[in-house]
């Protein structure tokens, strides 16, 4: 793997950042500092760990970044609900983000396995 934005993960982690940037646009003012903040950190910090865990020298570094990477996206999944529950996202918005979260996990998961797989592979040679 060249670079970072080559991998699938960080490349939908960065279509979530921009979603929740659009989305959290109309919330209250009075949250611009509480949930629409967290909310945005919380999702930016997604494509950021996947960036800098890949720009590590090693793959439990990697590894470890993507855990992290993990649950902010977590993070923000239950920051969506918050804001569904108190009608700041409507229910359509908040399956439209809670969707595509899934998406990223999944495929932050299937890249963790994956470096996993060629971690035994290079304990093994």
């Amino acid at each position: 793997m060249r670079n970072y934005s080559d991998l699938i993960a960080w490349q939908k982690a960065m279509d979530l950042v921009e979603m929740i940037y659009k989305a959290t646009r109309l919330f209250p003012k009075e949250e611009l500092y509480g949930l629409t903040s967290q909310l945005r950190r919380a999702a930016v910090s997604v494509p950021s760990n996947i960036a800098e865990g890949q720009g590590r020298n090693s793959i439990n570094d990697f590894r470890r970044f993507l855990a992290i990477a993990h649950g902010s996206l977590r993070e923000a999944e239950t920051q969506v609900r918050i804001a569904q529950r108190l009608d700041y996202l409507s229910e359509a918005q908040a399956e439209i983000l809670m969707s595509l979260a899934g998406e990223v996990g999944r495929l932050i998961n299937g890249l963790g396995n994956s470096l996993e797989e060629k971690s035994r592979q290079k304990e093994l040679s």
